[in-house]
């Protein structure tokens, strides 16, 4: 007997396998998905930023608590709006020893790519880098970690996978939230826009070729905490 597929493996199927088809029909739910996964980030940092200028602890705070909220309502999009399982958005697609260790051979390429991009470009000495430095070590560690986790909810599992769904190649499914993605460190000012594109492209194409979001996550987050915390931690 054939194994059952779900809802998403059929639209999958419709877009991947039959290029003639007419493109599959995409629920609203899917496009508030995209919409939140694409510009949530987005649009908390400059609603946050217009009552707080410079980055301090209550900026920071509020600036946490909503992009949490956001990724709260993303799965709740997908697992009662979509009534997909989260697998559709690569997790619980592999064992959790695979997803650790391909997180950390993930983080050492970023890291390695990260590190070669930052010497070149003297990123890390602005001013929203002090502002940042000055936030409690607690408070950083929470955010490092979230950024691994929401982020690649948002552009790597989530849009990769819904803009493959409403009818895009695999290329321009990756390549989009690439953008906006590398788009949205602009305060950083140009090298960290050019540091989130190269970071972005590795984890779009391990996102790709794995479809593991745990590792993506474990290794996004694991260079952001060696890049932030630990040079506080040890100074």
């Amino acid at each position: 007997m054939e194994p059952m597929q779900t809802n998403y493996d059929r639209a999958h199927s419709a877009v991947t396998s039959d290029k003639t088809a007419s493109p599959p029909k995409v629920s609203r739910a899917t496009w508030l998905g995209l919409f939140v996964s694409l510009f949530a980030m987005l649009l908390v940092r400059q609603s946050v930023s217009y009552f707080w200028p410079i980055l301090t602890f209550t900026a920071a705070a509020w600036k946490e608590t909503l992009l949490w909220v956001s990724a709260i309502i993303l799965l709740f999009i997908i697992r009662r709006g979509e009534r997909l399982p989260l697998t559709s958005i690569g997790l619980g697609t592999s064992r959790w020893w695979k997803s650790i260790l391909w997180g950390l051979a993930l983080a050492v390429i970023c890291g390695g790519t990260a590190g070669v991009l930052a010497a070149l470009t003297g990123y890390g000495h602005g001013p929203g880098s002090a502002a940042f430095e000055k936030l409690p070590l607690w408070s950083i560690t929470l955010i490092v970690l979230r950024a691994g986790v929401v982020e690649e909810l948002f552009y790597r599992g989530y849009a990769i996978e819904r803009l493959q769904a409403v009818g895009l190649k695999r290329a321009w499914a990756a390549g989009v939230p690439l953008v906006i993605f590398a788009l949205g460190h602009w305060t950083g000012g140009a090298a960290n826009i050019l540091i989130a594109l190269a970071l972005g492209a590795i984890l779009s194409g391990f996102y790709l070729w794995r479809r593991d979001l745990v590792a993506n996550m474990i290794g996004h987050g694991t260079v952001d905490f060696i890049a932030n915390v630990l040079p506080n931690l040890f100074s």
